[in-house]
Formats: C-alpha cells, structure tokens, sequence
C-alpha cells in the first residue's frame, strides 16, 4: 500500500542535519548512490550487505522509517549506509549539503509516489526546477535511474529529464550493471510484488553530459 505524504507542506522546511562523508562511511572515496524515497530501506541494506564497493544513502520523508533504517543500520553494522530524513528538493537546495549532488555517482528514484489528481502533480519528486537543479550540480557522466509501475507517471518523469539538455537517455538493455550501484541487479520489494502480478514495469537511465 502506497502511504503518501505531502511534500510541499511546511513540516518538511526544516533540513536535517547530514554529516560530511568523512563521518559517515567508513571509506568515504567510494562512489555514492542516493536513493530518493528509500521507504523503510530495505533495498539499500541488501545493496549495501551485497557490495562494499559503494556508499549508500537514502533519503526519505517519513521520519519514523527513516529512524526505524538507522537503527537497523547500527544493529547490522553498516559502514557504507545511511539514511537521511527529509525533502530531497529542500536537503539539496541547502547551500550546506549542497556537496552531495556533486559527490554523487548515481541516484535512483524506485516506484515513487504517483499523486494521481490532477491538483496533486506538483506533489510528485521529479519537477523541472528539481531536475535543473540536478543538472547543474551532477558531475558528467553520473547516472539517473528512474523506475515504476504507473505509465502516466513515467511519461511525466521522462518529459521532465529528457526536454533538460544536460541529460541524455542511456540503452537499458546494453547497460553493464557489474560497474553501477546495482551489480547483481537487486529488486526492490515494490519491483517483486509488481513482476509476481505480471504488470508493467518502466524504466529508464540517464547520464549527465
């Protein structure tokens, strides 16, 4: 069940704290992987259990799952995990984290909220302002993964990454996943419900050039 909340609303002006790498991870060289909406966290602890060859941090706007996924973190011992509570938009537009979008490899947005009314649409996380704000901090050659099980909702975040010059689409199929965040190509819980209904899923990848 999707549990919405909204992310215009003023609760989520305020930004958390987020440390510098360096007091995060244990190896803060390796490249990082945001995953924006990352729930409860499950996929980022199998991605994180799976390979220690990246960082990993997901950020969520539910506070009590974001705590819930901290704990989870230190009682696993997870040295290249973190979770952060908040807006994406507001935690990147922040002059004081605003390091992360320029240290980041790849970011993922798995089966994010649709909002399907009409008045909802600008509720949804991939906005234009969002992407050029994306576009101009991303380092070439850095990655946008996009994923859902809604058409209409892949339609309106493909227009809005594809009509920004900075980004271009890449060949899912042709994609060599053993050098990405993914390597194994690990589902989300959502990705196994959808795949064991036989219902649509659509994605795409994006670089920054």
């Amino acid at each position: 069940m999707r549990q919405h909340v909204n992310p215009l609303s003023k609760h989520f002006n305020k930004v958390e704290r987020i440390p510098p790498l360096s007091e995060i991870y244990y190896n803060p060289t390796l490249p990082l992987h945001i995953d924006i909406g990352s729930a409860a966290g499950d996929f980022l602890f199998d991605l994180a259990l799976e390979n220690n060859n990246w960082n990993y941090l997901g950020i969520e706007i539910r506070e009590k799952l974001v705590k819930n996924a901290k704990l989870k973190v230190i009682d696993k011992g997870l040295q290249n995990l973190y979770f952060a509570f908040g807006n994406a938009n507001k935690i990147f537009t922040n002059l004081q984290w605003k390091f992360l979008i320029s240290c980041v490899r790849s970011i993922s947005f798995n089966f994010p909220d649709p909002w399907f009314k009409k008045r909802h649409i600008k509720r949804r996380v991939i906005q234009p302002d969002f992407i050029n704000l994306l576009s101009n901090s991303m380092k070439k050659g850095s990655l946008i993964f996009i994923k859902t099980d809604v058409r209409e909702l892949f339609d309106f975040m493909e227009f809005n990454i594809s009509t920004n010059n900075n980004f271009k689409v890449l060949d899912n199929e042709n994609f060599i996943y053993s050098s990405s965040f993914n390597p194994k190509k690990i589902q989300t819980k959502r990705e196994k419900y959808v795949i064991n209904k036989k219902l649509d899923i659509f994605e795409r990848i994006y670089i920054k050039i």
